[in-house]
């Protein structure tokens, strides 16, 4: 079958009409159309104009707040920074202040505290920390960290306030709980009876206190105490702590003491072995609290008693008392040689007894020299006189000591000047004591420099190692050397370095062995010449 097509025109012509039929409805459909499309577009251009305004203010604002905070930062940067400079200005200020006893500036020595700057209104304040309440020079280091901090150009007001550092014994490891707050203790020490020690002792002890120091006396003769006599307190017999089983010292104004002769027995009358076990108890038994001072008068002689109290506690230093005859020198001396052999340091000799005035003339009834020979003898740095006094022996017998009786009298200025000694004398020593022995990791060498000596060398730490010479590295025997050199590593390092006493120090190892190496033996070791280089941090 054969398909007939319409021509092409046909079909056009067709559409056409059609299209003309609906050409005023069509016209009117596409206007619409074309408002509607033209609205849309108008409308989506708006928004997207918004849109394109919002991030606009959006990062403008960001940008705002960028600026802003990065001013901030920097304002607070160079805030920080003047800071910085005024706090630095204020410390070297103050570093112009040397203290005589440790010989370098207050900075260095540690004792600037809670620093605050306020560079704007000129204010500083800061806290100067000494080694001790009864610093006799307290006032001093006041006055001048006023002078040279207000003579900054920018300072306006300047307040500084004084405190000390809390008690504590450089050893407090190696002590019994009750003397590990005692920061300093001090034997005062004659060797012969009647040359007046326990006087001094008493009157050295209120003297102390009287600085501002916390005080406390140990009577350690127990077969004739005699503070019961020389002070009077409320509270005449010690008491225990049932809970604690220690004991309670006495008080007498303001001085915490403790003497066999408080303990209602009177005298004793028992062997030395169990008097030593005696004084032992009495002395590490004793809630003594913090202490910043804790003399000890001493028995006369140089036997079991004596040494006893010279190795349970660490003696910071000792001070000896004599009279002008040749027999107290005779023993006096063996006294200062016990103390020499066991690194206690004598700071000070008391001459008791030495003259009295009459008639405008001086008279040394007993001679005179003994103090001196002491001195020149045993190098012992300071020597004070004391007169004859009847008061200073009525006070003795009353139960009030003669700095307290007379304070502004002559008895009383010989033993400020004698606290003013002491004072600095254990503060010299401590420092001393705890800076003998450290070690240094940037060249990883030990520094050693003994105290009363100006030599300063080094040691490598697997020689002081290897030189050991206790029973696990020495046979106590044979004398047969149990510890090998190739034991040791090479690149051994301490971990901890303490004093212990003023003789030696404790050295513990990383393999757990504690060390004990006396100074003597430090000095005679091999010692590095070719100092190592600091090792960058």
């Amino acid at each position: 079958m054969r398909i007939l097509q319409a021509p092409a025109s046909v079909y056009v012509t067709s559409q056409c009409s059609k299209l003309q039929s609906r050409g005023k409805q069509t016209i009117i459909v596409d206007a619409k159309f074309l408002e509607g499309r033209i609205l849309q577009s108008a409308i989506h251009d708006s928004l997207l104009s918004r849109r394109i305004v919002r991030r606009r203010v959006c990062l403008t604002r960001r940008c705002v707040n960028s600026v802003s905070a990065k001013a901030s930062s920097l304002e607070a940067d160079a805030s920080s920074m003047l800071t910085r400079e005024a706090e630095s200005d204020v410390l070297k200020a103050l570093s112009q202040i040397i203290d005589p006893d440790f010989g370098t500036d207050i900075v260095s020595c540690g004792f600037v505290k809670d620093l605050h700057v306020d560079d704007a209104s000129g204010e500083v304040s800061f806290r100067l920390e000494l080694t001790t309440p009864a610093c006799p020079i307290k006032d001093v280091f006041e006055q001048k960290a006023n002078e040279v901090v207000a003579a900054l150009s920018w300072v306006k007001n300047v307040n500084v306030t004084m405190s000390a550092q809390p008690p504590k014994q450089i050893f407090a490891a190696q002590l019994p709980a009750g003397l590990q707050t005692i920061s300093n203790i001090i034997a005062v020490s004659s060797c012969k009876g009647g040359v007046g020690k326990s006087t001094v002792a008493v009157n050295l002890a209120y003297t102390l206190a009287g600085m501002g120091a916390r005080v406390g006396i140990f009577d350690a003769d127990v077969y004739g105490p005699s503070l019961p006599t020389m002070v009077s307190p409320e509270n005449r017999l010690l008491e225990m702590n049932p809970e604690k089983k220690t004991i309670i010292p006495t008080e007498y104004m303001g001085v915490k003491m403790v003497s066999f002769g408080f303990a209602g027995q009177g005298r004793a009358i028992m062997r030395g072995p169990m008097v030593s076990g005696v004084i032992d108890q009495l002395l590490t038994t004793t809630e003594w609290g913090e202490l910043d001072y804790l003399v000890i008068d001493m028995p006369p002689g140089t036997g079991d008693i004596q040494l006893t109290l010279c190795q349970v506690v660490p003696l910071t230093a000792a001070v000896i008392v004599t009279t002008p005859q040749k027999l107290a020198f005779i023993d006096v001396a063996k006294g200062v040689r016990m103390f020499s052999k066991l690194k206690v340091p004598c700071v000070a000799v008391v001459e008791n007894m030495c003259h009295f005035d009459a008639d405008g003339k001086r008279f040394y009834p007993f001679g005179k020299g003994s103090g001196s020979q002491v001195v020149e003898q045993f190098g012992i740095p300071h020597l004070f006189d004391l007169p004859i006094r009847p008061t200073l022996s009525a006070s003795g017998d009353s139960g009030m000591p003669e700095v307290v009786a007379d304070p502004q009298g002559e008895v009383a200025e010989i033993f400020q000047n004698l606290g003013v000694c002491v004072v600095q004398q254990c503060a010299r020593i401590r420092q001393q004591v705890s800076t003998a022995v450290m070690y240094d990791k940037s060249i990883k060498a030990i520094k050693v420099k003994v105290p009363d000596s100006n030599e300063e060398f080094l040691l490598h730490p697997a020689t002081v190692r290897r030189n050991d010479r206790s029973a696990q590295s020495v046979d106590e025997w044979t004398g047969e050397q149990k510890l090998q050199y190739g034991d040791i590593p090479e690149d051994i390092e301490p971990e901890e370095i303490r004093p212990m006493g003023n003789y030696a120090v404790s050295i513990t190892w990383p393999d757990g062995f504690s060390q004990i190496a006396p100074y003597d033996q430090l000095q005679s070791m091999e010692r590095l010449v070719d100092v190592p280089q600091p090792i960058p941090a």
